[in-house]
């Protein structure tokens, strides 16, 4: 009986593994970098949403790249969103009290995708914290659209550029 009970433990570790070998094998990302700018109008402590930025996927050719397509995809989400400030140079996060990053698309609904509630101080660069929600329908269309909400701490004085580097980790149906 024990015999059977370790053969049946090992068969079972086994295929786990093997089911994470071929996820692993039908898991890649995709990155998208966008430009957001803050305008110094904005008063301080007051949430600013901040222009929507139209993204164009290309998702289609991302997924023939990887040897899948869009029908196949079974999860996407984002992996990673970084924030780093282009322009001044000379500026920081210091005007930054927090942030919430949104994802809409045609016919869907508006999803929060990322935030960070407090932001560290005399940095050019955060990543924030992934909702680690479920994006399939967004990254699958041919476009979806990035939203901003900002606290402002301190008044901005100039016009700021950020870049913002997003990662989706993308993972397919072998069949």
């Amino acid at each position: 009986m024990k015999r059977v009970l370790f053969a049946l433990t090992l068969l079972l570790a086994f295929t786990s593994m093997a089911c994470d070998k071929i996820d692993d094998l039908l898991t890649f990302y995709i990155n998208h970098d966008e430009t957001i700018e803050i305008k110094s109008y904005f008063p301080v402590g007051t949430v600013a949403p901040i222009s929507p930025i139209p993204v164009t996927t290309n998702s289609s050719e991302d997924f023939k790249n990887n040897k899948t397509k869009a029908e196949l995809v079974k999860n996407v989400v984002l992996d990673k969103l970084a924030l780093e400030i282009t322009d001044p140079q000379t500026e920081n996060f210091d005007f930054l009290k927090k942030i919430e990053i949104y994802i809409s698309a045609e016919g869907k609904p508006v999803i929060k995708i990322a935030y960070l509630e407090q932001i560290p101080q005399n940095v050019n660069k955060i990543e924030l914290i992934s909702t680690n929600v479920k994006l399939d329908e967004y990254i699958k269309g041919e476009s979806y659209t990035i939203g901003t909400r900002a606290t402002l701490a301190k008044a901005v004085t100039n016009d700021i550029t950020i870049k913002a580097n997003m990662r989706f980790k993308v993972t397919a149906d072998p069949l």
